[in-house]
């Protein structure tokens, strides 16, 4: 191993990001001039710089309206760009997707919608169905996510109390042309899941929706129960004429960044293992699995000898039972830290490749073979952090975040956990 481990971690992590990003992403995959006119519009935590990277690759007329996360604007010349709250909406994010809506319609078969689509939109493209207000989908959004229901589950929800999501945008637009471009944060790059799928084809049903609120006990909004029950005006399903000219590109995915982090190892000496772009569960737990299966590589050399790397992304969640900001991705670290006990050699890192680990300015944070050490020297029990869902202040204490500031893209979160020789590791850290 040719680097310092905390130092290829951070290299690993950044790697995976720039994979993502839109400058280098959208130019090859934008389409030919139409005959007729060209509208971008757009919705999500990258969909800003996606607009900015057309805006510097398109040769002809185009006009357009995109909204992204707060903080993460660029700025555009011929696409307006506005920001809105995520991941719980607000009237921005409302009026955003009002005018969205409204610009797609009265097009013809000659024109053409450019849309930018990536993780975060289904917050920021927020247009309650009728009879629905934006409060009402803010309650159920902030009881989804105290739930701890999957991305999945999430978006199947929004989309039934939508007038947008769920492949309503393209059939606004037809007869149009509808090109989406998508940067996927979900597993297995469900299109129908990202942003909660405004373009494509919806195969969810309303009954479905009512069976996830049960499933965790979300009993309000009434008038969310009504609707549900009600279950008029299912969204667009395969097959439906009014998507026949919907096209869907994916241009970066969890797994290309797993693929180009991989390859930083690989350049350091030290043997990747891929183990899934997809990975869910409850975060506290995925750390315990990773866990074992670190120390079985540190002690028995499987399912590789080291040093090598064991790499994952995917999207877990934090069910908060504690008096902590939650985070995802500290969860996992703290809960891996905690399993894994100081054990020699092993190093990990874990972050939102969008910068944001939950509803904290924070991507991540590494752990070091000390951490609980060092945590200890300062009063801090990491095992009662973790029963508080207490992980940002817990890395914060030690100095271990990793804080990038809004990487305008986002392909879920990135796991990667180095078992080196602890002898090596030693020589390396100089």
């Amino acid at each position: 191993m040719t680097m310092n481990p905390c130092t290829l971690l951070r290299a690993m992590f950044e790697a995976a990001v720039d994979a993502a990003s839109p400058t280098t992403r959208v130019p090859s995959h934008l389409p030919p001039r139409p005959k007729g006119r060209v509208i971008v519009v757009g919705a999500g935590k990258a969909s800003a710089a996606m607009a900015r990277a057309v805006e510097e690759h398109w040769d002809g007329p185009l006009t357009g309206f995109v909204v992204t996360r707060y903080g993460h604007a660029v700025p555009c010349e011929r696409i307006e760009i506005v920001e809105a709250a995520h991941p719980v909406p607000d009237a921005k994010g409302e009026a955003a997707a009002r005018q969205i809506l409204d610009m797609v319609q009265g097009l013809g078969p000659d024109d053409l919608v450019l849309a930018l689509i990536s993780g975060g939109g289904s917050a920021l493209l927020t247009l309650p169905a009728p009879g629905l207000t934006l409060e009402d989908k803010k309650a159920i959004n902030a009881a989804l996510l105290r739930s701890g229901a999957p991305i999945g589950e999430m978006n199947c929800v929004r989309k039934h109390l939508s007038a947008i999501k769920g492949g309503r945008l393209a059939a606004a637009a037809y007869p149009a042309r509808v090109l989406t471009l998508v940067i996927s944060d979900v597993p297995n790059d469900d299109l129908s899941v990202i942003a909660s799928g405004p373009t494509v084809p919806d195969s969810t049903t309303f009954a479905e929706a009512r069976a996830i609120l049960a499933k965790y006990g979300i009993t309000s909004p009434a008038a969310v129960i009504e609707h549900l029950e009600r279950g008029r005006d299912e969204t667009p399903k395969p097959g439906d004429p009014r998507l026949a000219n919907a096209e869907t590109v994916m241009i970066a995915t969890p797994q290309m960044s797993l693929e180009a982090a991989a390859e930083i190892a690989r350049a350091a000496g030290v043997t990747p293992l891929i183990l899934g772009d997809a990975i869910e569960g409850e975060a506290r737990e995925v750390g315990k699995v990773m866990a074992g299966i670190a120390r079985q590589a540190a002690l028995r050399g499987q399912p590789a000898r080291p040093p090598c790397v064991l790499i994952s992304g995917g999207e877990t969640t934090v069910t908060i039972r504690g008096s902590g900001r939650g985070g995802r991705n500290v969860e996992f670290l703290l809960s891996l830290a905690v399993e894994l006990d100081g054990l020699p050699g092993v190093f990990a890192v874990a972050g939102d490749t969008d910068g944001v680990d939950g509803a904290e300015e924070v991507a991540g944070a590494l752990i070091t073979p000390d951490t609980l050490a060092r945590a200890a020297a300062k009063g801090v029990q990491a095992k009662e952090r973790l029963a508080d869902n207490d992980g940002h202040g817990f890395f914060e204490v030690l100095g271990d975040q990793i804080i990038t500031g809004p990487t305008l893209t986002n392909v879920n979160d990135f796991r990667a956990i180095l078992i080196t020789d602890p002898e090596e590791a030693a020589r390396a850290a100089g």
